[in-house]
């Protein structure tokens, strides 16, 4: 899965970008979890694995 796959996915659960960055990467909100997650400005790039699980894991999806 590509990032700008990753980034629909979460749009479609209800988590959106809140303009802010962690560490250099784009901070994410979900509504779900109530937290708070980094994900890549790497828009074209497949994400890897273990990083794809602790994204959707932190947004409630999986």
């Amino acid at each position: 899965m590509k990032y700008t796959e990753l980034h629909r996915k979460l749009r479609k659960f209800g988590c959106y970008p809140t303009g802010d960055t962690i560490s250099g990467h784009p901070e994410w909100y979900s509504p779900i979890t109530d937290r708070y997650f980094a994900t890549s400005h790497h828009e074209s790039q497949e994400v890897k694995p273990g990083t794809l699980k602790s994204i959707l894991r932190d947004a409630g999806i999986k």
